[in-house]
């Protein structure tokens, strides 16, 4: 695979302001997503900076190098349909804003970064005309074919009047983890804002930096994820752009992520508590200071010792071990934690869109979950472990038969 480092950004880009302080920097890893095949092994895999910085005027964090968003997405591999986890997450989510902002039969809702149209099939079945925007190319078309129209082409600015000329205003655009993904955040939001209808509302969800912080989640630090957002720089941000964040609510996703919801300026709705309750947490918590940010690398280390010192005492016990998941988050920790194919035998992952081809850089061979069966792993390393709990309920056969599975985070911990 060829990559390029598109840009190193110089400035904010939620303000633009130029005070940017380096408060973490990670292992150097290629796209979390860049799944090789048997024949392309041989060959190494570029790698891109994790380093993270600090702006100073509006305390938003971010990464500043991009990599170029054609390689991250157009092939992309992750797929929503194959976690039953997050089905029901995105059916009670679309429940929740149609009943919350009395959506109608028949009103346009659109997505973006639609995948492979999991959430929009739940406002396709409740009566609302769906649309879904994704340059995944084969998610897309795929998408498209199970009856989910879906363009496989990024959103835009332009897109979007040409959207609104075709088909009407949007009662509501959707960008769930993928608000935290565009380097141009103004242009998106500049989209939204042309598509929205006068009384819409844009809901998105983005891991929460609170939530990165306090609990350790460093993995979903990685390349497609530029703006690691918090509720004070969004406020500001949306305020600045023709735009109201009217709620902030915490969810559980992806162990815990920010569901922001915003209006046009000027819109019908009063924003509720949740946005100065969560900046007056944030304050607290000191989680957009320089300071309480460079103390989070400490905190990193310690887990990657802990983990590091079980892993090398079962292998030198003879113990096999084996991964379970091959999410993004995992090509980060994998990398930042030294996790090789020295400590990792393989991994098994249920997404048919990777089974067959190997990790990014490190090449560790992904497999269906039946292979656990088959080449009866000591331990399971669960690297999806925000889905540790049901993981381990569907495999209980495996840890029946004596074996055990490994949580690397919030913190390492051994079931049984």
């Amino acid at each position: 695979m060829t990559a390029r480092l598109a840009t190193r950004r110089t400035d904010c880009r939620l303000c633009g302001g130029s005070k940017l302080v380096e408060v973490l920097k990670l292992t150097p890893t290629p796209p979390a997503n860049a799944f090789v095949k048997a024949s392309e092994i041989s060959r190494p895999q570029q790698t891109f900076p994790l380093d993270f910085f600090l702006c100073q005027d509006c305390g938003h964090l971010q990464l500043l190098d991009v990599v170029d968003p054609a390689v991250l997405f157009e092939d992309y591999v992750y797929v929503s349909g194959t976690s039953p986890v997050f089905v029901k997450h995105f059916e009670t989510y679309a429940e929740s804003v149609i009943s919350r902002f009395s959506v109608q039969p028949g009103s346009l809702v659109v997505d973006i970064g639609s995948n492979d149209g999991t959430l929009l099939r739940f406002f396709k079945d409740a009566g609302m005309k769906a649309l879904g925007v994704d340059p995944a190319k084969e998610i897309a078309r795929g998408a498209t074919a199970s009856g989910i129209e879906t363009l496989p082409v990024f959103f835009t600015g332009k897109l979007a009047g040409e959207l609104r000329v075709q088909r009407g205003p949007a009662s509501v655009v959707t960008a769930n983890n993928v608000f935290a993904h565009a380097d141009d955040l103004k242009g998106m939001l500049s989209g939204v804002r042309a598509l929205l209808a006068d009384d819409g509302v844009f809901v998105f969800e983005v891991s929460y930096l609170l939530d990165v912080y306090t609990k350790t989640l460093f993995d979903t630090m990685y390349h497609e994820h530029l703006a690691y957002h918090s509720v004070r720089p969004l406020r500001d941000f949306f305020k600045a752009h023709g735009m109201e964040l009217i709620s902030a609510i915490r969810v559980e996703s992806h162990g815990g992520s920010l569901r922001g919801v915003a209006q046009l300026a000027g819109g019908p709705r009063r924003p509720d508590p949740s946005v100065d309750e969560l900046i007056a947490l944030e304050a607290k918590l000191g989680l957009q200071t320089a300071e309480s940010l460079k103390s989070f690398g400490a905190k990193i280390d310690a887990v990657k010792t802990s983990l590091q010192k079980l892993l090398k005492d079962l292998k030198g016990q003879g113990k096999s071990i084996a991964g379970f998941g091959a999410p993004a988050k995992a090509t980060t920790l994998m990398y930042h934690f030294g996790l090789g194919p020295d400590l990792i035998d393989f991994i098994v992952d249920d997404s048919p869109w990777k089974q067959g081809l190997y990790s990014p850089g490190l090449h560790v061979p992904v497999t269906a979950s039946q292979a656990i069966y088959e080449r009866n792993p000591d331990c399971l390393l669960i690297l999806a472990w925000n889905f540790a709990e049901p993981i381990m309920a569907k495999h209980k056969a495996f840890s029946d038969r004596g074996g055990r599975f490994i949580i690397p985070l919030p913190e390492v911990s051994v079931k049984p």
